[in-house]
């Protein structure tokens, strides 16, 4: 099961802070480090499992309040993964993806399949990790991805205090299928999970980006559910590709903490974009004119996290 984690070291078990990295060496980003120590080439070694191959369908399970602008930064961005756009695009991202090599050939394509709401809190607003399970059973199980999705007022069994979302499979109906959480953080912890479009929670308080679609929740939930997309589909059963031990390894992106463009370093995101209207700014085009702030992902023929930008 994967998450996003405070440190880079364990990013996957409890995904939280996939932004932030290591607070104790956060830097302003008027003021980069004088020196580098050369890091040696980051390795996410193949443990000969399955990775998702083929096409799946993003079921989405709304559970909570989100407003229509909301679920359509959602749904917009999942569409953009297969969809072609303006350079530098969603679909180049998620083409990093298709250099991961498994026992079965082939390439992975996502596509938005059908969607669940459950606006009127069924199960409360307290949930613990068992309900997420059983919300995302609901969504659909052959040749699907089922994501739950919390709103901004539901609080989640581990949520802030040591993830902002989570990947894992589940027993179905006769196999096992891949699920995603990620919950909305705004009134909870933008901080932790929502930087850089908020102050961190931790370290020195530079200021915020502005976020792109102008929802500094969702924004934030964008890239949280890029980077837990990225480690279902490389890592869906806990044996494809992965760092470190399988009960806390570092995936695809999450490899990757922090990093959205070139010269990024611990609370520095990297040079990236601005929207030269609204101020914003992002990496990644969508469809219906979308911009997005999508994280680095590690590439398996350099052994390098990658950037679009």
């Amino acid at each position: 099961m994967d998450s996003v984690f405070p440190k880079l070291n364990r990013a996957h078990f409890l995904f939280l802070l996939y932004m932030i990295g290591s607070f104790s060496c956060i830097q302003s980003s008027e003021s980069k480090p004088a020196a580098l120590v050369e890091e040696q080439p980051l390795v996410l070694k193949y443990h000969n499992g399955p990775l998702l191959k083929g096409t799946f369908s993003i079921n989405l399970i709304w559970y909570g309040y989100f407003t229509p602008a909301q679920h359509a930064i959602i749904t917009d961005f999942i569409r953009s993964l297969s969809s072609p756009s303006a350079s530098p695009s969603a679909a180049s991202w998620w083409q990093t993806v298709q250099k991961y090599k498994s026992v079965r050939p082939g390439t992975t394509t996502v596509a938005l399949g059908k969607q669940l709401l459950h606006s009127s809190y069924p199960l409360g607003k307290t949930l613990t990790s068992k309900q997420l399970v059983a919300l995302a059973s609901k969504g659909g199980q052959r040749n699907a991805i089922s994501v739950v999705l919390t709103a901004k007022d539901v609080a989640v069994e581990g949520f802030c205090s040591s993830r902002c979302g989570t990947h894992g499979s589940a027993l179905g109906a006769g196999s096992r299928f891949a699920y995603i959480w990620v919950g909305n953080s705004e009134l909870q912890c933008p901080g932790q999970c929502a930087w850089p479009f908020h102050q961190p929670m931790y370290g020195p308080q530079t200021p915020p980006l502005v976020a792109p679609n102008g929802d500094v929740g969702v924004d934030g939930m964008v890239i949280n559910l890029a980077t837990l997309t990225a480690g279902t589909v490389t890592n869906p059963f806990n044996s494809g590709y992965f760092q470190g031990p399988a009960t806390a390894p570092l995936e695809a992106v999450s490899a990757c903490t922090g990093m959205f463009g070139k010269g990024a370093y611990p609370g520095y995101p990297g040079d990236l974009l601005v929207d030269k209207v609204t101020g914003a700014s992002y990496n990644a085009n969508g469809v219906n004119g979308r911009k997005y702030l999508l994280p680095a992902m590690w590439d398996p023929q350099t052994s390098a996290c990658a950037t679009l930008v």
